[in-house]
């Protein structure tokens, strides 16, 4: 297959204009036409959804960052920055490492919101949901005719 492919269309005209339709002619033309239209929404679909799984996909990343930090936020609580924060504002040590833990806790929080408004932004498929509802008047109506 190649990168795009092609999505079939309805032909606007008979092949042959002088030929007269038959009944079976009609019914094999409708058949191939109805096909031809639900094949079209399938892609279509497809096209939406991995617009939107992308999306999500981005998004997500931010919650792994978010989750990334707060693994190190538990490390650096028990390290370096606690014992000199600790020193520096001449605290008890506890202080220091609780100081460390807020930051990297509102860090971690920062995060978690940025991909969560990513995430917010997936939608439905509108175009497929509304082309197959169109579809299924269309021929929702022309059954009535009968």
């Amino acid at each position: 297959m190649t990168t795009r492919e092609h999505i079939a269309s309805i032909p606007l005209t008979a092949d042959d204009p002088t030929a007269e339709a038959s009944i079976g002619g009609l019914v094999r033309d409708a058949t191939a036409h109805v096909s031809t239209l639900v094949r079209a929404e399938v892609e279509l679909a497809k096209g939406e959804i991995a617009a939107e799984i992308k999306k999500g996909v981005r998004g997500g990343v931010f919650f792994i960052v978010a989750l990334t930090i707060l693994c190190f936020a538990l490390f650096f609580l028990f390290m370096t920055l606690g014992f000199g924060f600790a020193q520096w504002f001449g605290w008890h040590t506890w202080g220091g490492f609780a100081l460390v833990f807020v930051v990297m806790v509102l860090s971690a929080i920062t995060f978690a919101l940025l991909g969560y408004r990513k995430v917010k932004k997936i939608r439905a498929p509108e175009k497929s949901i509304a082309a197959a509802k169109d579809t299924v008047a269309a021929l929702t109506r022309r059954g009535d005719d009968n």
